[in-house]
C-alpha cells in the first residue's frame, strides 16, 4: 500500500458490506442449526457451540486486534480479518463432520474479530468529523439490516440449497470485500507510537472474558458463578497490569481520564445488556403462549431491526449536527418506554401493543447507537481509533451475553428444569415481565450515564508522528 489515502466512498463500501456479511452471518446461521444438528447428530449443547465456538473467539480477541490496527495498519488487519473470515466460511462449507465444523467456526470468528476490532476506525479514519455521523449511521443501518434479513433470507436460502449453503453466500460477501481492498484501497493508516505489543495483556483478557461469557451463559448452574467469578477477578488483574504496564491493549487512562468515553461505553454496555434478550423472550411469548407460527412471530419481529435500520442513517447524520450526547440519552429513555411497555404483557395482550412496543424498541436505539459510537469515536486521538472500535465491540459482546445470562436465571429460578409450554406459560409471563422491568430501569440509569458523559470534541487534536505515551 502507498501512503496516499484511500477514496472515501470505497472504505465505506468495505465496511458496510462486511457490517452486513458479519450480522447477517451471525442472526442466519441460528435457523440452520436443526439441518446441521440432524446431519451431524448433534445434542443441544454441541449445537449451540456452533454459534458460541464464534462468538468466543471474536470476543476474546477484538481487543489485541484493535491495538495491533493501531500498532501495525488497520486496513492490513481489516483485510487479513475478511481473508480469515472466507477462508473460515469456506472450510465450514467444506465440513465433513462436527469437529471440523466447529474449529472452521473458531476460525471464523478470529476473522471476524480482526474485523470488528478495526472497522469502526477505518470508517471514521476516513472521513472529516463533520460527516462521520452520518457514514456511522449507514455502518449501523447495514448491520440491522443484516440482523433482520437473516432469518427471512437465510431461511430462503437453507430451505433452497441445504445449510452449507449459508457459508457459500458468507464466502461470497466476504470475497467482495477482499477483492475490493486489495484492488482499489491504499494507504497506510498504522500509527507511529513506539513499545511493542502487550502479549500478557491480551492473554489476560482473552483468559478473563473466555470465563466471564462462559459463565454467564452456564448460570445458574454453581459452576458457572464460579466461571464468571473467576472471569470477572481475571478482568480485574488485567485492569490492574494495564495501568502500570507501558504498552497497554487497554489504556486505562482512556476510562479514568476521559468521561465521554468511559460513560458513553458504560452506556453501550447498558443498553446490549437490556435489549438483547428482548426477542428471545418474545419469540417464546408469541410462539407459545399466543400460539403464533414462526412466520407470524417472525413477521412481528422484524419491526424492530427495520426501524433501527431506516432510522439510523438519520440519526448518524443528527449526530453530526446536534450533541451525540443529547441524541443518545434520548434514544436511551425511548428504549426505556418500549421496556416498560412490554413488561406489562399478558397472554390476552393485543399484539398491537407488541408491535408498538417494538417499533418504539427499533426507533430508541436508532436513536441511541449512531450517535454514541460517534461520540465514543471522537473522544480519542488519532492513534487510539482502534482501540475506541475494539471496545465498542467489547461492550456489545459482553452485554449480549450479560442478557442472555439474566434470562436463563430468571427462567430457571420460575420454570426450574421444565420447557418453556402451553403448562408452563403463566410462569414464563412472571419471568418475561421480571426480565423487562429489570430492562427497562437498567436503561433508565442508562440514561444517567449518558448525560454524565458530557459532550466530545469535534477535532480530536492529531498526535505528533513520533510520540510515545506512558499509561
Amino acid at each position: 500500500m502507498n501512503n496516499s489515502p484511500s477514496p472515501p466512498g470505497l472504505v465505506l463500501l468495505v465496511t458496510t458490506v462486511a457490517a452486513f456479511c458479519t450480522a447477517f452471518a451471525n442472526s442466519s446461521v441460528a435457523i440452520a442449526l436443526p439441518l446441521i444438528g440432524t446431519e451431524f447428530q448433534l445434542g443441544g449443547v454441541a449445537l449451540n457451540w456452533v454459534v458460541t465456538s464464534f462468538v468466543l473467539a471474536s470476543s476474546i480477541l477484538v481487543m489485541p486486534m484493535g491495538r495491533l490496527g493501531d500498532l501495525y495498519g488497520r486496513q492490513r488487519i481489516f483485510l487479513w480479518g475478511a481473508i480469515l473470515y472466507g477462508i473460515g466460511s469456506t472450510a465450514s462449507f467444506l465440513a465433513p463432520g462436527a469437529a471440523w465444523l466447529l474449529a472452521a467456526r473458531a476460525f471464523t470468528g478470529i476473522g471476524a474479530a480482526m474485523i470488528f476490532g478495526t472497522a469502526t476506525a477505518v470508517l471514521v479514519a476516513a472521513y472529516p468529523p463533520a460527516q462521520r455521523g452520518r457514514v456511522l449511521g449507514i455502518n449501523v443501518a447495514m448491520v440491522y439490516f443484516g440482523l433482520s434479513a437473516g432469518p427471512s433470507l437465510g431461511g430462503l436460502i437453507t430451505q433452497t440449497w441445504g445449510w452449507r449453503s449459508l457459508f457459500a453466500v458468507h464466502f461470497a460477501l466476504a470475497l467482495v470485500v477482499i477483492l475490493t481492498m486489495v484492488l482499489r484501497l491504499r494507504g497506510n493508516d498504522k500509527e507511529h507510537r513506539d513499545g511493542g505489543f502487550d502479549l500478557v495483556g491480551s492473554a489476560l483478557f482473552a483468559g478473563g472474558l473466555s470465563l466471564l461469557l462462559l459463565g454467564v451463559s452456564s448460570l445458574p448452574s454453581l459452576g458457572g458463578v464460579g466461571m464468571a467469578i473467576g472471569g470477572t477477578v481475571v478482568l480485574g488483574l488485567f485492569w490492574f497490569f494495564e495501568s502500570r504496564t507501558k504498552n497497554p491493549i487497554l489504556p486505562v487512562t482512556l476510562f479514568t481520564k476521559n468521561p465521554v468515553f468511559a460513560y458513553s461505553n458504560i452506556a453501550a454496555l447498558i443498553s446490549y445488556a437490556a435489549t438483547f434478550a428482548v426477542a428471545f423472550f418474545l419469540a417464546l411469548y408469541l410462539e407459545v403462549v399466543r400460539d403464533l407460527s414462526p412466520a407470524q412471530a417472525g413477521l412481528i419481529l422484524i419491526a424492530q431491526p427495520l426501524i433501527q435500520a431506516a432510522f439510523s442513517p438519520l440519526t448518524g447524520r443528527l449526530s453530526d449536527k446536534v450533541s451525540p450526547r443529547l441524541l443518545a440519552s434520548l434514544g436511551m429513555g425511548v428504549t426505556t418506554a418500549g421496556l416498560a411497555a412490554l413488561a406489562f404483557l399478558d397472554a390476552s395482550t393485543p399484539l398491537g401493543w407488541v408491535l408498538g412496543a417494538l417499533v418504539l424498541l427499533g426507533l430508541g436505539f436508532a436513536l441511541f447507537s449512531s450517535p454514541n459510537t460517534n461520540a465514543i469515536m471522537g473522544s480519542v486521538e488519532k492513534r487510539d481509533l482502534g482501540i475506541a472500535s475494539a471496545t465498542v465491540s467489547t461492550m456489545r459482546s459482553v452485554g449480549m451475553m450479560l442478557s442472555m445470562g439474566m434470562a436463563l436465571v430468571l427462567l430457571s429460578l420460575l420454570l426450574g428444569q421444565q420447557g418453556v409450554s402451553r403448562a408452563t406459560a403463566d410462569a414464563f409471563l412472571i419471568a418475561q415481565r421480571w426480565a423487562f422491568g429489570i430492562s427497562a430501569v437498567l436503561c433508565a440509569a442508562g440514561i444517567l450515564a449518558s448525560q454524565a458523559r458530557g459532550n466530545p470534541r469535534r477535532e480530536p487534536p492529531a498526535a505528533s508522528p513520533h510520540s510515545s505515551e506512558t499509561r
